[in-house]
């Protein structure tokens, strides 16, 4: 179809309606053709190119399953409070408050005011990294040649800076993010190890216990030792459900848990969100 006029850009333009491609998101969420998550309406449904990055606002209580569909996506991970940007995820926290630099199902996100900003309720890829962050412009140019967001090789930073931007924030704003589906292990020696992907088809799900604006870059590990960029697709899919409570088994599973929990809950509390 000829594009070289007006008029034959916006008929090709329109001819594309209704198409799908292999890496897109799903307006409306509803209309996924998947089978139907396990806990609600679906608010989210996007499937993330390796490369590429995407972000959303999600409510408190949605349920955030991220799948590595072939067995080389890595999701790096950052969050915000929705409505106070300054509140974000910090890793250092996370790992420091809850002994363990190991993410997995039963962990907690938190943020720099000992709040929860979500909760990982289900895991069955236990490979991820909290220690790494991601990757810069600098060190992709210098590994394969380019880092820029148009490149064949961007940096999960420099994907960051875009989907911030989209969100009222500044590259000022973009802390130490954490990342799934390619694991880091510490030597004795305190070296780290970089074991890879469990492979094709592993998830991990996510809770949001606030309001939270949530950024993905997937990109590969700044840790991966191939001299080629080798990131695959991920899916992600967000639906409705319910925030954790008193209770529940994952507020009361240790004592520094329960204490951030705690601390959410006074803090909406005092806001009347809860």
């Amino acid at each position: 179809m000829a594009t070289a006029t007006t008029y034959g850009a916006r008929a090709h333009a329109r001819a594309q309606a209704g198409s799908r491609t292999e890496a897109m998101p799903v307006v409306p969420a509803g209309a996924w053709s998947a089978p139907p998550c396990e806990a609600g309406h679906l608010v989210w449904a996007e499937t993330v190119a390796g490369g590429n990055y995407t972000h959303k606002v999600l409510a408190r209580g949605t349920e955030l399953r991220l799948t590595d569909l072939r067995g080389d996506a890595c999701a790096h991970l950052l969050l915000y409070a929705a409505d106070r940007p300054w509140e974000r995820l910090n890793v250092a926290d996370t790992v420091k408050v809850q002994w363990n630099a190991y993410l997995g199902e039963g962990q907690l996100l938190l943020s720099d005011q000992g709040r929860v900003l979500a909760s990982l309720v289900a895991d069955t890829s236990g490979r991820h990294d909290t220690l790494c962050g991601t990757s810069t412009l600098v060190r992709n140019t210098q590994r394969y040649g380019d880092g820029t967001p148009q490149s064949a090789s961007p940096a999960g930073r420099e994907l960051f800076k875009l989907a911030a931007a989209k969100n009222g924030l500044e590259p000022r704003d973009l802390p130490p993010s954490l990342s799934f589906f390619q694991g880091v292990e510490v030597r004795d020696d305190g070296s780290l190890d970089f074991t890879g992907p469990a492979g094709p088809g592993g998830s991990v799900t996510l809770r949001a216990e606030q309001d939270v604006t949530v950024l993905l870059a997937n990109v590969p590990h700044p840790a991966d030792p191939r001299t080629e960029y080798v990131s695959t697709p991920l899916e992600v899919l967000a639906w409705r459900a319910a925030a954790t409570a008193p209770g529940d088994p994952l507020w009361e599973a240790t004592p520094e848990g329960r204490r951030a929990f705690l601390n959410t809950a006074e803090f909406l509390a005092a806001r009347g969100i809860a």
